[in-house]
């Protein structure tokens, strides 16, 4: 079949970008091997984000006493949790059907391979057929990176696809790092019953976010009886017995943990193999696919969008790229991603929502930077609540009054982060924003509060 454009992958760079195709006018195909939606809504951002629930709704009934309410012998059923996060998953995929359907894209199940310049090959049960198309996107995504002494069994060493399907809770796991995976998935499990140590190779955990965040998150999850490794690294896993005995090299020597389960969470590992790319002469550069700011390669007529692409690997990151990159080939004229105003959101609890500049990297880079700091324990929201935990902090530079990032910790706060990114697209300055009526009492003020106390106006402090 001839089409004007075939996306190789339906994840959410995609899927999205072939439903803006269609809006365009272009007749469009996706290839897909798997289920509809990707790793994102079928083993990633989605069903973990039902998981999540679970296990904050547990928490909240065995706290329930904080709120005045007695309930006497709550118990989790883990594969219950398990399932109703996999009909999440089923649900939003069968939703991804129903769009190809409305916006007319034909969905080609099987593997997707460049053949020839405008040549897609797909694979499904040994046959093969081709099809044509005057545009190719590449949106082939990610799959667990396996470090070389953490070897991947399913059983006991287990990465982020199958710790969401365990057959049954583990009495202890190891989580190996701490980035937005890792951490969601300690709190899950800490949250449901598991004792859970992480392992951090770097000083700090979730090593992206600004200190302040990290040093915040790792005392509340002390607290909670979380046992925390940084500057850290796992050396061997013994398998051979019943558990696991895990080896981990510490500033202060050797120790072994024993646990049933070792959770991998070392990031991510593109999907670059047999897809063609060498017989093309699609340039790649350290893992990554070589583009424009329009998301195009070296071969006229063949894009790559997403995890393949470099930028941060957020399911937001691919659609927005996706929808510059068609409304480019349909002769647009888009503007090019700020990849400086990107919002990163981890959905553990608290939760963690951040963008821009942290203080650290404001302050290499040459700014010189008003900063300020809003505690929740001051949110008359957060209080009644029970949800006092962490801070909005804000950053500017004192120069321009340019908003050069801002970071969250708390109860929601991934819900709040659109109104900085916005903010900061529209060249918002604090004063603005301290002079934007806030409603009261909600967890935005702190928002607001926290831009007042950079500029010394700060009134609940």
């Amino acid at each position: 079949m001839n089409f004007d454009l075939i996306v190789i992958g339906s994840g959410p760079g995609g899927y999205v970008a072939a439903i803006r195709a269609s809006q365009l006018g272009l007749k469009t195909a996706v290839v897909e091997k798997a289920e509809l939606g990707g790793v994102c809504l079928n083993w990633g951002c989605i069903p973990t984000k039902a998981l999540l629930k679970s296990a904050q709704v547990f928490e909240y009934i065995n706290h329930a006493e904080d709120y005045g309410i007695k309930v006497k012998d709550a118990s989790a059923d883990f594969s219950a949790v398990v399932k109703r996060s996999r009909g999440v998953a089923e649900g939003m995929s069968k939703g991804i059907q129903f769009l190809m359907k409305k916006n007319k894209i034909e969905v080609l199940k099987g593997y997707g391979t460049l053949i020839a310049k405008g040549q897609v090959q797909v694979e499904l049960d040994g046959k093969k057929e081709s099809h044509s198309a005057k545009n190719i996107i590449l949106a082939t995504g990610a799959r667990e990176r396996e470090l070389p002494n953490l070897k991947l069994d399913g059983k006991k060493i287990v990465g982020y696809h199958d710790a969401m399907v365990l057959p049954e809770l583990p009495k202890k796991m190891v989580v190996v790092g701490s980035g937005a995976i890792g951490i969601e998935f300690a709190y899950f499990y800490q949250a449901m019953g598991t004792d859970v140590t992480i392992v951090e190779y770097l000083p700090n955990i979730v090593p992206n976010e600004d200190p302040d965040v990290s040093k915040t998150l790792e005392k509340i999850y002390k607290k909670k009886g979380m046992n925390i490794m940084t500057g850290s690294s796992v050396e061997s896993v013994d398998t051979s017995g019943k558990g696991c005995k895990v080896k981990v090299k510490t500033a202060k020597g050797e120790e072994t943990i024993e646990c049933d389960i070792v959770l991998s969470a070392v990031g991510i590992q593109t999907n670059l193999e047999n897809i063609g790319l060498e017989k093309l002469g699609i340039k790649t550069e350290k893992g990554k696919v070589s583009v424009d700011d329009y998301y195009k390669t070296n071969v006229d007529g063949v894009y790559a969008i997403g995890d393949i692409v470099h930028g941060p690997a957020l399911a937001h990151v691919a659609s927005a790229e996706g929808i510059i990159c068609v409304e480019k080939i349909a002769g647009e004229n888009p503007e090019p991603l700020d990849y400086n105003n990107i919002p990163g959101c981890t959905y553990c609890w608290p939760e963690i929502a951040s963008v821009g500049y942290t203080e650290e990297k404001a302050k290499e880079a040459g700014y010189e930077v008003k900063v300020g700091k809003f505690p929740f324990s001051a949110s008359g929201k957060a209080k009644a609540a029970g949800a006092s935990d962490g801070f909005v902090k804000v950053i500017f530079d004192a120069k321009y009054g340019e908003w050069l990032g801002a970071h969250m910790i708390g109860a929601n706060v991934t819900e709040m982060i659109a109104e900085v990114v916005a903010a900061r697209k529209l060249e918002t300055t604090g004063h603005e924003i301290i002079k934007t009526v806030h409603p009261h009492p909600t967890m935005s003020e702190a928002v607001m509060e926290a831009c007042a106390a950079a500029y010394d106006e700060v009134i609940h402090l």
